[in-house]
């Protein structure tokens, strides 16, 4: 810059194209929909188990120490949130970009851009789904039926889009 220019001031960022285009390729959207309900559905049993298992701890050790031991109930709630933030940012900030059942559904996150996804990113999808599926009923789920790319309301708002693995598109694309 010369002299003669004047100063920029701010923020200078280039909108990135999307990454993944349905009409281009359509192995890597083809089935994801319900591949993802059968993926939460893992998923809400992988997270449930532990949290069930330390409910009966929590309720038998009340039971030997005479009620005492429910005081830790309390702890329930933080705890449960903990976890499951804890869970998605780690599953979804593998190298996978995918949750457990995400994996067995041979299907993974990835930003709109491209990029694979983060701890951080991982943890505020969580919190963008279970956010607007209270505050919004379960209907906001019906989105996905309205853009081409098959993307849920959280999926819009944090950036994020599901799409079929490398091996099954791979997969999808070689079958007649």
């Amino acid at each position: 810059m010369t002299e003669s220019e004047p100063r920029r001031i701010g923020v200078s960022f280039e909108m990135k194209p999307h990454a993944y285009d349905p009409a281009r390729n359509p192995e890597l959207f083809e089935g994801v929909l319900s591949r993802r309900v059968l993926a939460f559905a893992i998923d809400v049993v992988i997270i449930m188990t532990p949290v069930a298992l330390a409910f009966l701890f929590v309720l038998l050790f009340g039971l030997v120490t005479f009620g005492l031991g429910w005081a830790l109930l309390w702890l329930f709630y933080p705890a449960t949130v903990i976890w499951i933030l804890f869970y998605y940012g780690s599953s979804l900030g593998s190298p996978a970009s995918a949750t457990i059942g995400m994996r067995v559904m041979a299907i993974e996150m990835r930003t709109w851009y491209g990029a694979p996804s983060y701890f951080v990113l991982g943890a505020v999808h969580a919190v963008a789904f279970y956010v607007s599926v209270s505050a919004l009923t379960p209907l906001v789920l019906f989105v996905c039926f309205f853009n081409e790319r098959r993307r849920l309301l959280h999926d819009i708002v944090v950036g994020t889009i599901v799409i079929n693995n490398a091996a099954r598109a791979a997969q999808l694309q070689r079958a007649p």
